[in-house]
């Protein structure tokens, strides 16, 4: 019995929710961290956004999960293309933007774990390289929140040579 609510405390302590996304603005305006809450006011209205757009009251753990995912996503490929022009300055900015949101994602798995998923993944399938998108359908549903497409993706591509 102690252990499940230990579990859930655990739980309810690591989900993302827009309170929790608003609570972390107000600390970083009381710490007087613009960079944090320009992030932070962004992600805000990118879900507040998201949340018209779907009609709906509120959005689940799991699809503001995906958005957080997408705007880092969006911060690395802006920070690849200013260091492929030489600005090194909003590279920087850049991927302290996307420091910034990670902290909302779950912890990642190592590359090393993901090899062991997708070892067992590949041995349970029977895939190979053909079987690329399966796999990855397969790899995705085992690894959850814990591992973002690309690293799934480099780790899978590896692995089906």
């Amino acid at each position: 019995m102690a252990d499940e609510v230990c579990n859930l405390r655990f739980e309810i302590i690591n989900m993302i929710s827009l309170q929790q996304i608003e609570k972390d603005m107000i600390t970083a305006m009381k710490a007087k961290d613009s960079v944090a809450v320009g992030v932070l006011r962004g992600l805000k209205t990118r879900i507040q956004n998201e949340k018209v757009s779907k009609m709906v009251e509120d959005l689940g753990e799991d699809e503001i999960l995906a958005l957080v995912r997408s705007e880092i996503k969006k911060r690395k490929e802006a920070a690849q293309g200013f260091e492929k022009g030489g600005n090194v300055e909003a590279k920087d900015k850049e991927l302290a933007e996307a420091e910034i949101l990670s902290k909302f994602l779950p912890p990642q798995m190592s590359e090393e774990e993901l090899g062991k998923i997708a070892d067992a993944v590949i041995a349970e399938g029977g895939f190979i390289a053909a079987d690329f998108g399966k796999a990855m359908g397969v790899l995705k549903a085992k690894a959850g929140n814990n591992a973002d497409g690309a690293s799934l993706a480099k780790v899978l591509k590896e692995k089906l040579k």
